[in-house]
Order: structure tokens, then sequence, then C-alpha cells
């Protein structure tokens, strides 16, 4: 397995690993055909993660197939630039073999390089598998947001999670 940052090439797969992620995962933001994911618009997405200091993606690949992502957006005020926000999906075969721990794990390594302090996400309070990794390596929930997201005409509560290094 190769944990590593997200290259332009890499348009056209990511743009893929993401379609299949959302079509696979009940507890992503985005519904299965929701929203229209194209390559071009990966690229672009990408191109402007790699001019920020503080925004990245973290691609999982193994036998030259994308197979997770961590993406991270930086605060842009000058007041929370140190803050990132971070979204992972991992293939419906591939969770629960340590992927997750491997990707916030190089997070943690290119977090320390850019002066960035403070992770933080959401994850629906449900999903007890993504919950005890994020507790396991260092999240700490910091709040619950209430009738957050709506799944299969359910209201669902997310937590707010942050990590701060």
């Amino acid at each position: 397995m190769i944990v590593r940052e997200v290259e332009t090439s890499d348009a056209e797969n990511l743009a893929n690993l993401i379609k299949q992620v959302d079509e696979s995962s009940q507890y992503m933001l985005w519904e299965a055909g929701e929203r229209d994911i194209q390559s071009e618009n990966q690229l672009k997405m990408i191109d402007g993660i790699k001019n920020a200091e503080n925004s990245t993606i973290l691609v999982a690949e193994k036998d030259n197939e994308l197979v997770g992502y961590l993406i991270v957006i930086g605060g842009n005020a000058q007041r929370n630039k140190h803050s990132a926000y971070i979204v992972i999906g991992i293939l419906k075969g591939y969770r629960g073999k340590g992927i997750g721990k491997q990707l916030i794990n190089k997070l943690d390594q290119w977090a320390a390089n850019q002066n960035v302090s403070r992770l933080e996400l959401t994850v629906v309070t449900k999903n007890e598998g993504a919950l005890s990794l994020y507790k396991k390596l260092g999240f700490e929930i910091e709040g619950i947001k209430r009738n957050s997201l709506l799944i299969n005409d359910e209201f669902v509560d997310e937590y707010y999670m942050s990590k701060l290094l």
C-alpha cells in the first residue's frame, strides 16, 4: 500500500474513486449520483489544492489502483489557516483494513510540515467504525450537530471532532 499526495495525473482515477465511494457508503454527505464528478473538475480541484499551503489530497494506492482518499481543506483567513477540515473516503472492499489509519498518519506528518496544528471533521454518530478509528488516532468529540443529515428519510446526528497536533 502506498499513501501519497495526489498528482494531476490522478484526476480521472480520483473522480472514479469518489463516485464509487459515494455509491457504496451510507454515511457520506453526497448520495450516489447526486453530484456530477468529472475528471476535468477533479483536475481543477487538484490544481487549486496543490496551490494552497495548508490544503492537500492524500490517496491510498494498491496495485496501481486508488482505493482511498483524504481531502484536506485548510482555512483561508489568517486566524484559521492553522486549521484544516478533512474528508475521508475508502472503497467498500478496503474498509476496516487499516487504510484510514495510514491516511491519517500520513496527514499528521504532512500537517507538521505545513504549520497545520488543528484537524477537524464530522462523522455520523452511527458510523461506529469511523468513530472508533478517529478516537484511536487522537480525535476528540467537540460537539453534536443535531439532525445534521437526512439519510433514508431519517434525521441523523453528526459528531464534530478535532485533533490538536
